[in-house]
């Protein structure tokens, strides 16, 4: 029995859940889910005992000092709550933990059972994977679910994705046998540029969830930090021949297969969030418009860690590990890895 102490009644609640790991390219997905925790100032309820789920070997706890005492820190997944205010107040229950080394079974049941408990009524979980697609391009995101009453009521792909998965796909199939209506959210991050962050991904998934929810998201200073993300790639890029013609490559077969979409849904859904956040639609109050970014830009991020490299990798087309899912599976044009 879940008991929930401390936590009010929930107003029309979704889950919106996110898990760092093999799910998460360029850390995109997890860092959209902590930009909402930060923004609406998500207070933590509960979190799931660590001992049930991780390998300590391969996530391992971190110890460090408070006031000259020291405390470790478990990897583990928590839950928190946000009220997001305005003419159509509602509250958002936000999921943020790591894939999990083991009883996936046991820990999506567990999931579950806060959104019961809660009276979740939908849950969206967000996804990123690598695939060729150019970093000059708008982010392509997909929106899948396993009811096809959803897809058809949501404007939603049917999910055909068959082959390895991870705990998106499970917690997604948990939620559908569980009769929970269940999203997945899916970015493609640029596989020659996919070391975090990648600001670029983490908008794009904050624009496509604001739409699915129908609730205006404050941004902060993401939109500047996903431009210097894009110049800085740019000029890393214009360094390197091979690299630019690759980027080149995949830009006409980018625009290409999405010419005869250039108008249409794409624009309307544009231009729909346009007038959301000239109006000042539910979830963002005064004052709480787009930041500014640090003057310059800090595209630090753009260097590999392991290989202090100051520019992306050539250029060869890389053949993808058979565990990581690929963008046509989670593209514009896919299904998702599940």
């Amino acid at each position: 029995m879940i008991e929930l102490e401390g936590v009010p009644e929930l107003i029309d609640p979704v889950m919106v859940a996110a898990f760092e790991g093999w799910n998460d390219a360029g850390d995109a997905a997890s860092t959209a889910v902590a930009h909402l925790d930060r923004e609406w100032k998500g207070e933590v309820f509960a979190a799931l005992d660590a001992e049930d789920y991780y390998d300590f070997q391969v996530n391992r706890p971190t110890v460090w000092l408070d006031n000259g005492v020291r405390k470790i820190t478990w990897p583990t997944t928590r839950l928190s709550v946000v009220r997001v205010g305005g003419d159509k107040p509602r509250d958002l229950v936000l999921v943020r933990g790591i894939e999990p080394s083991m009883r996936w079974r046991s820990f999506c049941n567990e999931i579950l059972g806060f959104a019961h408990e809660l009276g979740v009524e939908m849950v969206v979980i967000l996804g990123a994977l690598l695939g060729d697609t150019p970093h000059t391009r708008p982010v392509p995101v997909s929106g899948v679910t396993s009811d096809p009453d959803l897809a058809r009521t949501m404007d939603l792909e049917e999910t055909r994705y068959e082959g390895p998965t991870g705990i998106v796909g499970i917690l997604q199939e948990a939620c559908t046998h569980a009769g929970v209506p269940a999203v997945s959210l899916w970015a493609a991050v640029p596989h020659y540029v996919s070391q975090p962050p990648n600001p670029k991904a983490t908008l794009a998934l904050l624009n496509r969830l604001e739409d699915l929810i129908d609730m205006r998201i404050p941004l902060g200073e993401l939109p500047e930090d996903a431009r210097a993300w894009q110049l800085g790639v740019d000029q890393l890029a214009s360094e390197d021949s091979e690299v630019a013609e690759y980027v080149q490559t995949l830009e006409e077969a980018r625009d290409t297969a999405e010419l005869p979409e250039a108008s249409g849904e794409a624009i309307a859904r544009e231009f729909e969030r346009y007038l959301r956040r000239r109006d000042g639609g539910p979830g963002q109050g005064p004052g709480q418009g787009p930041g500014l970014a640090t003057e310059g830009g800090d595209t630090s991020y753009l260097r590999d860690p392991g290989s202090g490299r100051t520019r992306p990798p050539k250029p060869e087309r890389p053949t993808p590990e058979p565990e990581q899912p690929q963008e046509d599976e989670g593209s514009e044009d896919g299904d998702g890895e599940q």
